[in-house]
């Protein structure tokens, strides 16, 4: 009901292709997953999804908890009947969204005390709730409850925090109730330290889960270190298990993020950018807003196959955005997933001819993208 094989691997870094099979069909990595905070996709129907080649998409625990419920989903017989997805759905435990409330919520050994950002109303989640949610939510992969640290936090503060992260896995795994249709994986943790990192992918993957992924990394460190933490905890993480990369989207950490070996990635920035008005191309970023293209009747990308592309021009989707017509943001959304999942596409065509170095390099040189200046420093 579940595995994960490992096809092709380069012969040049440590990026690799596979399949993921779960319940509700195949995903080939390495992969781009669009977030679905609130049982969608925002601006997109699921039509328009698979029409983009989404293989897979995250749902949040922590938002569909608070609305429309756990009890509602549960009734509708899981998540992927109640929003009509019938490909695999990944939930994340709702520990990012949690943490990040720092001015409202209370951490202790036994979960978190918050209160919503919608009516101010208080809840707790522990390890046992977050998989009791999620199992009503029935996604395919389930996401353990973990702390992600901020940054920057100090070693003892980043210890404590790892070591209860620890202690609410093994929790998690003795909660979770479905484990034949549905999958935890753990998260690693450490923060910004090395030693922390090795300890927490060591004892992570200790507990012999179906997958594991790596936290607490893009949350405002400098982008050297982070680059430099993942290939270094990736190192620890077994190989024939799917490994994700929490949290990161644009490109450039899309290409740093296969190349030290992940197979998952997720991200909400494609749609946000998107309906802020700037499309992904691949020659970089154009803020289909700025007066340049109001008369610019090409498409947002000439090597692009979506259906905004094809069908609509810049000054047609800039017209849209200035006169707030919801089918603006409904295509750059459209535009910027197809641009990611195709980017992966390609990736993946790449290391099956083994040559990732050689695309990488053409694809930056076509996005204007100074990798070496960007990236110095990195051990």
């Amino acid at each position: 009901m579940f595995s994960f094989k490992i096809e092709k691997k380069s012969s040049q870094c440590k990026a690799r292709t596979g399949v993921i099979k779960t319940n509700h069909g195949t995903i080939k990595t390495p992969v781009f997953m669009p977030v679905g905070t609130r049982a969608t996709v925002k601006a997109m129907n699921n039509d328009e999804l698979k029409s983009i080649g989404s293989q897979i998409i995250l749902s949040n625990t922590y938002h569909l908890y608070l609305k429309p419920g756990q009890e509602i989903i549960r009734k509708a017989d899981g998540l992927h009947k109640f929003m009509n997805w019938d490909k695999p759905i990944l939930t994340d435990s709702g520990g990012f969204q949690v943490f990040s409330l720092s001015d409202t919520r209370k951490i202790s050994e036994e979960g978190v005390e918050f209160r919503s950002h919608i009516d101010g109303s208080k809840h707790f989640i522990s390890p046992e709730k977050s998989m009791e949610i999620q199992n009503d939510l029935g996604s395919d992969i389930m996401m353990a409850f973990d702390e992600c640290c901020p940054y920057p936090a100090s070693h003892e503060y980043t210890e404590n925090s790892m070591m209860r992260t620890l202690r609410w896995l093994k929790r998690c795994k003795e909660y979770h109730k479905n484990t034949e249709n549905q999958n935890l994986f753990g998260i690693i943790q450490g923060g910004m330290f090395k030693d922390l990192r090795e300890y927490s992918a060591k004892s992570t993957i200790e507990f012999d889960l179906p997958g594991y992924a790596v936290g607490g990394l893009s949350v405002g460190e400098p982008r050297n270190m982070m680059i430099d933490l993942l290939d270094f905890t990736t190192d620890f993480m077994p190989e024939d298990k799917p490994r994700y990369l929490m949290g990161v989207g644009s490109p450039d950490y899309l290409f740093e993020a296969v190349e030290k070996g992940i197979d998952m990635c997720d991200c909400v920035l494609p749609t946000r950018i998107a309906r802020n008005g700037t499309a992904l191309t691949s020659k970089g970023k154009l803020v289909v807003k700025n007066a340049k293209y109001k008369e610019d009747f090409s498409p947002l990308d000439d090597d692009c196959d979506c259906y905004a592309c094809k069908n609509h021009t810049r000054a047609y989707i800039r017209h849209l955005l200035n006169v707030d017509e919801i089918l603006g943001a409904r295509l750059l959304s459209i535009h910027n997933l197809r641009f990611l999942i195709r980017l992966m596409e390609k990736i993946r065509t790449a290391i099956e001819e083994d040559k990732y170095m050689e695309f990488k390099d053409e694809f930056y040189q076509n996005y204007g993208y100074d990798y070496h200046k960007n990236c110095d420093n990195i051990k």
